[in-house]
Formats: structure tokens, sequence, C-alpha cells
């Protein structure tokens, strides 16, 4: 075939054995799309999708176990391979041409092809125009998409325009491609996707949560972003967002709302901080635009220009938060987490004066769990604010505070035995005596932790009942003794870990 070359891509043995089956009985079988473009990237392909010139019949009557339940003749071959449980199952897909898209997203009318090249034709990108037959290594490159790889651009297959108005999702696709590739988008296509934007209106808002989520997990989100308002995508996704652009902070912030934002989401993706991390990164301060009120002339005393307040953000800028997400159809869970991480993200205040107590709140308000993602995102909201430290004193000393807060505290809760338990064995009552008995047990226990189990500490328990009540009480204050210094041992270790006192 013309447009074509030579090359070996490694493809799974599973992927290997379909396309062997189906050209074993006849048909044309490529492997498509994505997983021939990050293959040549040198990205793990995340699916297998085959072209074939089989109907989905013939398909079908190839494999013991298939699923087809869609219109546009998708087969799903279902993996039964028990050594390889991580391959997914992997779709095979006849030739088709595709015509009118009456609903701006899927074709009105398909029909089968034995053509490879009508194929190729109807795809919206030319970096995923490209098919690659394992049999004989050749790679098919009708639309210049290898060059355009090698570019790093992002070009559609044919005029712009009339693959944005087929699928308006294609629009919101080229940008999310070019932030998750690190490529570019040449002018034609962004100039077609500002002509077009209006068409998002059309697609289903879950849709265009998807795009959108993974331009948001993906290495450049705020070129994304950037992208996304100068085309016009963002004003039919997230125009909260667009209310903060030139609109100034003042006081510790170098950049106005937008910008910071920004660059809080791209320090997010830079340190591959979770997903949820980067959605509170990019929702944390979205009511600012509402709450922004001019400072109080004592506060502006003896300062140039006007300064701001943006009291109570976090508490407006949770509810936001929870209605776009709402709006934009993510899960309860999601919502529930993230507004957690908006409405807790101010919890700063002088680290000499905050109390452990406080800390420990801040704590069951996120979850144990997420409390270090909490940090992250202050973190990210710092050099949001265009701070060159990502960790001065103030936050070391809340990350040491947090430690101190999640470690267990030295007591007889330690212990693999508690007062019932020395009641019952010794047939002592409540008392005093139980009291003892438990601190003399941790004294021992703190010096050889291997004694700390129900054989040893029954055992020593009977023979500590047996003693003068007053030896031991001795041997309960050394317990305490014991006690209070390997508390402070372990704090040391945690402020010296952290640099702060």
């Amino acid at each position: 075939m013309n447009n074509s070359v030579k090359i070996k891509l490694d493809v799974p043995c599973e992927t290997l054995e379909i396309i062997e089956v189906l050209q074993n009985k006849g048909f044309l079988a490529y492997l498509v799309g994505g997983c021939v473009r990050d293959n040549l990237i040198g990205r793990e392909p995340k699916d297998w999708d085959i072209a074939t010139n089989a109907t989905p019949e013939q398909i079908q009557a190839l494999f013991a176990k298939t699923v087809y339940e869609n219109l546009f003749g998708t087969v799903t071959v279902v993996n039964e391979t028990t050594e390889n449980k991580t391959l997914k199952n992997i779709e095979v897909t006849p030739f088709r041409i595709e015509a009118d898209y009456s609903d701006r997203r899927h074709p009105d009318q398909v029909k089968f092809s034995d053509k490879l090249e009508d194929d190729l034709a109807r795809r919206d990108f030319t970096i995923n125009a490209l098919a690659y037959s394992p049999a004989d290594s050749e790679l098919i490159d009708l639309y210049g998409g290898v060059k355009d790889i090698k570019d790093k651009s992002i070009k559609t297959v044919g005029e712009a325009d009339k693959r944005f108005r087929e699928d308006a999702l294609r629009m919101l696709r080229a940008i999310r491609l070019a932030c998750e590739l690190g490529f570019t988008c040449n002018k034609e296509i962004l100039d077609s996707i500002s002509r077009n934007s209006d068409l998002l209106k059309e697609i289903s808002i879950e849709r265009i949560r998807d795009e959108f989520v993974k331009m948001i997990d993906s290495p450049e989100p705020m070129n994304g972003l950037i992208l996304s308002h100068k085309t016009g995508v963002l004003s039919h996704i997230l125009p909260e967002l667009e209310r903060g652009i030139g609109m100034e902070q003042k006081g510790e912030h170098v950049y106005d709302i937008w910008e910071h934002t920004l660059r809080s989401v791209q320090h997010a993706a830079d340190k591959n901080y979770p997903l949820h991390v980067k959605l509170a990164a990019l929702f944390h301060d979205i009511s600012k635009t509402k709450t922004r009120r001019p400072a109080s002339a004592k506060a502006t005393a003896g300062k140039a220009g006007k300064e701001y307040t943006f009291y109570g953000h976090e508490v407006v800028g949770e509810r936001m938060t929870v209605e776009i997400m709402s709006r934009l159809k993510f899960s309860g869970k999601e919502i529930e987490l993230v507004q957690k991480m908006v409405r807790n993200h101010m919890f700063f205040a002088d680290p000499d004066k905050i109390t452990l107590s406080a800390v420990r709140r801040v704590i069951a308000n996120v979850g144990p769990e997420y409390i270090w993602d909490l940090m992250n995102l202050r973190i990210c909201d710092r050099i949001g604010m265009g701070r060159p430290k990502e960790e001065p004193y103030r936050l070391r000393k809340y990350e040491s505070m947090i430690e101190e807060a999640l470690r267990a505290p030295t007591s007889v809760g330690m212990l693999k035995i508690d007062g019932k338990q020395v009641m019952a064995v010794t047939c002592e009552t409540s008392g005093p005596k139980i009291g003892y008995i438990l601190n003399a047990l941790l004294e021992e226990a703190l010096e050889n932790p291997d004694i700390n189990n129900d054989e040893f500490l029954v055992k020593r328990a009977k023979e500590l009942v047996k003693l003068p009540e007053n030896k031991l009480k001795e041997l309960a204050e050394r317990g305490k003794d014991k006690k209070e210094k390997v508390e402070q041992e372990e704090l040391k270790k945690i402020r010296d870990k952290y640099r702060v006192k």
C-alpha cells in the first residue's frame, strides 16, 4: 500500500492472537488509532483497537466469548487469559463509512466497508489515522500522522470545521490531546474551535466532563485551560473560572485570581498529585470573585494602591464547588472529597499559636487518609502565589504537628491486654491496683517490645498482683516516667525531621 513504511512495534501476544485468527480466516486486520500513535511515541497504550473487513457476525463466530451491544459494529473480544489479569478486553470493529451527524456527536448512518482507506478517512486527527499490520510490520500513514507526531502537532483529517461539526466533542479532545502528549494545536484547528465552540451546547455534559477531567489530569493542565479560554470552550464548561481573569488580589499574591489558579493546578500536575488534589486546586479560590472586598483604611495604611479581602471565600467556595461539580455530573463521592479540601484549605494560622487540638480538628474534617493531600493543596496554593519556596518554616511546623497528631500516643492502650482482662486473670476488682499493674506492664513493654503479647502479659499480670501495693505503685510510677521519656524522644524525632522547634 502507498504511504506505508516498515517498522516493528511491540504488541501484546493476546492482541496478536486475535489479529492472527482474523487473518487466518482470510480477513484484513490492523491495529488502528491511539494504540498505534502511543506505540510510536513511546507511551504504553491504554487500549488495543483492531479494525477489520469482517462483519460483526463474522467476528463473533471466530471467538469463544464476545460482547456486541452497539450500533457501530464494535465487537468486544473478552480476555479469558488467566495468566494476565491486567490485560483489558480488546475491541474489534469493521471498517466503516459514516454519514451525517445531526446530534453533533454520533453518525446518523454507518456502513461497513471492505477498505481500510474508508475507515481511516473518517477519523478525527492525523495522529489517530494510523494503521499497523503486525504480520508484515507495515505502518500505513495516509494523512501524514507520523510527521505530525515528529512535529508534535495536532491536525485534523481533512477540513477542521467539517470534523468539529460532525462531532463537537473533538474540539475539547484536540485540546486535551495537546496537553496529554505535549503537542500543539495548529492555527487552523484553534481558529475552527473558536468558530464552532458553541456546538458544545449540544454535547452531553458527561462526555464533556470526561474530556475535561483528562485535561486537568494531564501533564499540562495550565496550557489546556488557557487554550480552552482563548477558543471559547471554557465558557461552556467552567465560566466561573474565567471571572477571575484580570481580577487582582494584592497582598501576598503576585498574580490575579485566574493566573494564581492556573499555576496552582499546574504545580499539582508537576508533582503528579491525585486527581482530587488537582480538582481542589482548580476550585479552591473559585469564589474569590464573589467575596472580594476593598480592605479597610486601617489595613491599607502605609501601603501603595488598593488592598482586598476575601473573607469566607473557603465557605462560599465549598458551596460553589458542590454546585459546579454537580452540574458536571461528578459522583457524590468525588464531590464530597473535593468540597472538604476546598472548605479546609485555609486552615493556616500562626504556627506559634496553633494548638494540637486544632490540628486534630482539621484531620477529623478531611479524614486522616487525606490530610497530607490537604497539605499538598496548600503547597499548590503557595506556589500559585508566586512564592519560590515550597516548604517554609510555617509549613514544616504544620507537617510536624500533623504527624504528632496522627501518631498513636504512648499509653497502656498499646498493650495487648486491657483492664478487664487483667481483672479476669487476677480475680481483682476495679480499683487503683489494676492501673498500677497496667503501668508496670507498660514499663516492661517499652523496654522490651517483644513481651507485648497475650501469653506473657497474662503470666506477668498474675505475678504482679501478688506484690505489695506500695511495691506495685513504685513499678507503676517507673512505667509513667518511662512513658514520658519515650514520648519526648518520639516528639523530638518528629520535630528534628521537619527542622522545627
